[in-house]
């Protein structure tokens, strides 16, 4: 299914792998042109290759680091420059360093406030003009389900991720109806993170193989699987474009129902 994206332009940060990626490919297949960002311009080069393969529309990339407000400027800058305009606006980031909260001390939190939640502040206000003047203006933010149940080692991702989602809910009144803005919780996927978490058990033994692990991640949860990252992709598909010119404010699970336990 398509959900016309044709003619619109969508900036997707941190895009070079995982769930960024997978969103970047399912809008640029849809026929939105599409602009990448990464700070390793090796894996910027590959992953717009990876997408332009499956694009109805253009691909390109911005080697940036969303936690430097210069480079989020220069990102929005650059986009508007290629296309002439700004439509969609998907925040995705890497996840912070895992650990207990005795662990942690002051630097760790103001990074990963900085990666999480700033990134979004600062790229909603750089792209904010454009969004507005757009007939289908969105921003759409990628956090983790573990906003609403917190995963053991996990403090700062726990925590801090919370805050995108009252950004976005604030957001989501303060920018309407010009702007519409949602968050969606990711929960296991087929990331590359998780694949190396995977073959890193089957050096230890954990695993018989590759896809014995697989299995095991997908154990306790009610679709008995992990996620295809293209999955999420989807769901950003449809969440900005205009059958769901209805849906704002949300924060939408995408984890086959493990929240629902």
């Amino acid at each position: 299914m398509r959900f016309d994206h044709d003619g619109e332009t969508a900036l997707v940060t941190a895009s070079t792998s995982g769930l960024g990626k997978a969103s970047a490919t399912a809008l640029a297949a849809d026929g939105a042109n599409v602009v990448l960002c990464g700070r390793d311009e090796d894996r910027l080069d590959a992953a717009i290759a990876d997408v332009r393969e499956e694009a109805a529309g253009d691909v390109e990339g911005v080697s940036a680091d969303i936690t430097d407000p210069d480079d989020i400027e220069a990102l929005v800058d650059a986009t508007v420059e290629s296309f002439g305009d700004l439509d969609h606006l998907v925040c995705s980031a890497g996840g912070p360093p895992s650990g207990p909260f005795l662990d942690t001390d002051d630097d760790d939190w103001y990074d990963a406030y900085d990666l999480l939640v700033m990134s979004v502040v600062r790229a909603v206000n750089a792209a904010h003009p454009h969004l507005a003047a757009s007939d289908a203006g969105t921003v759409t933010a990628i956090t983790s389900t573990t906003v609403e149940r917190p995963i053991e080692g996990l403090v700062l991702s726990n925590a801090v991720r919370r805050g995108v989602i009252g950004l976005v809910e604030t957001l989501a009144v303060e920018l309407a109806p010009d702007v519409r803005a949602n968050a969606v919780l990711p929960g296991t996927f087929e990331t590359p993170r998780i694949g190396s978490l995977v073959e890193e058990g089957v050096e230890r033994g954990d695993y018989a193989d590759y896809e014995a692990g697989i299995d095991a991640w997908g154990s306790g949860i009610p679709q008995e699987r992990v996620g295809d990252p293209r999955e999420l992709g989807d769901v950003i598909a449809f969440l900005t474009s205009e059958r769901a010119s209805y849906v704002n404010g949300v924060s939408l699970p995408v984890d086959g129902g493990v929240l629902l336990e």
